[in-house]
């Protein structure tokens, strides 16, 4: 569908204390420093290679269309839209290709980039993106996800769950999980995760009063990274929130006080240059939740 059809909703009128993100998005690629550049990947290749439920394809869309009608809360937000990424015959690894050349080009132009997933196959190639732009820059990564997606390749190629595999093959990682599950990630994923030095929060460990210990740990990440780059895969949370993913957690995470209290804090760090939302799949939705929660989780960097 065409951009501005999705771009749509409420007027409340045209000057800047009443206008919402559909009135203010731009889809020229005359990119301003300091602005967001969207880009949705709207594919799930990978996520079919890993034997999931396909249709995180029909997420960014979906998504745009919520983000739409959200209010504007700062006043010099500069906001683009540059299309999706589409995987043509199964081709995963051009499509891979595509969205890292946008990332690579949109953070070059001092911008920041935000992808609509699409499955998680998306961090190879954003990440990818980063480390092109950004070669001699230590690159921190937030990841908040039931899984540590550490998985080797099968046959050599990439899935929705080998994208920190494939990071660490060519770096060592600078890494933080948020969520992970201990009935989701096998031993072998464990050993891995701790091979990798793959630093992880589980998702019994995020409440109230450990905060202050989450926090520590968010802030040793930043300190030691020159840009930050974070990564949210929906089927972090629990499934009541969160239905419409390949992998539903009935015990995951909510979006409660503790989590949002936590996820400003990593919205509010400067050196933030990339977030990207991940596996949001329409086909298996319940009213939508899914995708009113990833757009309102991007929404959040808009306002910070």
């Amino acid at each position: 569908m065409e951009l501005r059809k999705i771009w749509t909703g409420r007027n409340d009128g045209e000057d800047i204390l009443n206008r919402r993100l559909h009135q203010v998005i731009k889809y020229d690629d005359n990119f301003q420093p300091n602005s967001f550049v969207i880009n949705g990947f709207a594919v799930d290749e990978g996520v079919r290679r890993n034997r999931g439920r396909i249709g995180a394809r029909k997420g960014p869309d979906v998504i745009r269309s919520f983000l739409a009608n959200f209010p504007v809360t700062q006043t010099q937000l500069e906001l683009y839209d540059a299309g999706n990424i589409y995987c043509i015959d199964q081709d995963l690894e051009t499509a891979q290709e595509s969205l890292m050349r946008r990332v690579s080009d949109t953070i070059r132009q001092g911008c920041k980039s935000v992808v609509l997933g699409g499955g998680h196959e998306l961090l190879w190639a954003h990440f990818n993106g980063l480390r092109t732009a950004l070669p001699n820059q230590n690159i921190g990564i937030i990841n908040i996800d039931a899984h540590f997606d550490n998985r080797p390749l099968p046959l050599g190629k990439s899935t929705s769950g080998t994208g920190f595999y494939q990071i660490a093959q060519i770096e060592p990682l600078n890494s933080l999980h948020i969520g992970i599950q201990r009935n989701s990630n096998t031993l072998a994923l464990f050993d891995s995760a701790h091979q990798f030095n793959m630093e992880y929060i589980l998702a019994e460990e995020v409440f109230y009063d450990n905060l202050p210990e989450i926090y520590q740990k968010v802030d040793l990440l930043v300190q030691r990274s020159d840009k930050l780059y974070l990564s949210v895969c929906m089927d972090v949370f629990n499934s009541s929130q969160a239905p419409g993913v390949s992998a539903p957690s009935f015990n995951g995470i909510f979006t409660d006080s503790t989590f949002m209290l936590l996820f400003r804090h990593i919205l509010a760090s400067s050196k933030l240059v990339a977030m990207d939302v991940a596996e949001t799949n329409p086909d298996f939705d319940v009213d939508n939740r899914t995708a009113r929660l990833a757009a309102s989780l991007v929404n959040e960097w808009f306002m910070a």
